[in-house]
């Protein structure tokens, strides 16, 4: 029996992310007797998914990159990876900032297939956002592949070039509601009688945790008894939770880390609240829609999100407007319901991303031979 070819991932790290979750969704269910996942990171400690991924079959390349801003000494790295393992054909790239680098190398080491992959539609606004959007614009000079999660990510990261979309797919069945789970979970987390808000993301500037504070505390005004769960770590994590003091509302906010079990955590909630500043997709959008849980989510999320009638979008700007929103929306009838056909008809059905990518990577691995 032949060896499984190898692809080399390189990411920030494989914290729980959604980049991360995409990748170990297909990682999972992929034929690893044909396709083995390795994964090349910026960061030295261990992380979220590390112990899955050795359980799995797949390598992870610790860097320091993050710690030394050191670029030349990150390329030594990867040359020295690439070179003592010739069964690299594959280099399939998801941190733009270092991509035109990481790519750069590959191709000097002779691999033959360099992807680049876009997972946003925007990038926070800060003192580097100008140097991000320098290498944003020559990300794909060495790239022979690129993909991007939605439309808006591929034109926003790549223009006018030629890229393919696919999609952040889940295993739908996983969410579908189940009202004894639903039970369960909001039993366990102490929360039978209350009206629960949800949120999962990264406590980072992008995914506007204080702007999703002001929401809850409007929902507060209305609903005494609201209770605000949020999934994630980050670090603006301390930040947050200084503010939830500022606001007294210390009771009334679940810090749950993060978890391996989000099937059941959204079964929990009434409705999920998502106003992020920008993203690629933000596949917990349909991950919640999955279990039947209404989301009412920022204007800046691409449209391929929207799959279900318990979806509404609203600019970031009056959060009472929110909080009347999510009082409202889970009055509609196919709140926890059965909405599994509704994902797949959408084409986040993890089932066929998983074969459009291990049919992709054995045809270019097959070609690169010949």
């Amino acid at each position: 029996m032949s060896k499984p070819i190898r692809i080399l991932h390189i990411l920030q790290r494989m914290e729980a992310g959604g980049t991360q979750a995409l990748l170990m969704n297909i990682y999972r269910n992929i034929d690893r007797n044909k396709v083995q996942f390795d994964f090349l990171v910026e960061y030295p400690d261990k992380q979220f998914y590390d112990d899955e991924i050795l359980s799995l079959g797949g390598k992870i390349y610790y860097t320091n990159l993050r710690n030394d801003f050191n670029i030349f000494k990150f390329q030594k790295k990867l040359k020295e990876i690439l070179k003592n393992n010739p069964e690299y054909k594959i280099v399939h790239v998801h941190a733009f900032t270092i991509g035109y680098f990481c790519l750069k190398t590959a191709k000097k080491c002779g691999v033959p297939v360099r992807i680049a992959h876009s997972h946003n539609n925007e990038t926070v606004h800060d003192a580097k956002y100008l140097l991000k959007r320098f290498m944003q614009k020559i990300y794909t000079i060495h790239a022979t592949d690129l993909f991007a999660c939605s439309k808006e990510a591929g034109k926003y990261l790549f223009g006018n070039k030629e890229f393919s979309v696919l999609n952040n797919a889940i295993d739908a069945k996983k969410f579908t509601f189940n009202s004894e789970n639903r039970k369960k979970v909001r039993y366990d987390l102490g929360i039978e009688e209350n009206f629960v808000v949800g949120h999962v993301g990264r406590f980072h500037p992008q995914k506007n945790h204080k702007f999703l504070l002001d929401v809850f505390n409007e929902i507060k005004k209305k609903k005494e008894n609201a209770k605000l769960i949020l999934v994630g770590n980050g670090p603006l994590e301390n930040e947050i939770k200084s503010r939830v003091e500022e606001l007294k509302m210390e009771k009334d906010v679940i810090f749950l880390g993060n978890r391996s079990d989000m099937n059941l955590i959204y079964q929990a909630m009434d409705v999920f609240v998502f106003p992020s500043l920008f993203e690629g997709l933000g596949i917990v959008a349909i991950e919640a829609q999955a279990s039947g849980t209404p989301i009412v989510c920022s204007d800046k999320l691409p449209p391929e999100t929207e799959v279900t009638s318990i979806y509404k979008k609203l600019p970031l700007e009056d959060t009472e407007v929110w909080a009347k929103e999510c009082l409202n929306i889970v009055k509609s009838k196919e709140c926890k319901t059965d909405l599994t056909t509704n994902i797949v008809e959408a084409g986040f059905d993890l089932s066929s991303t998983v074969y459009k990518l291990q049919e992709y990577y054995l045809k270019k691995c097959k070609i690169s031979k010949e």
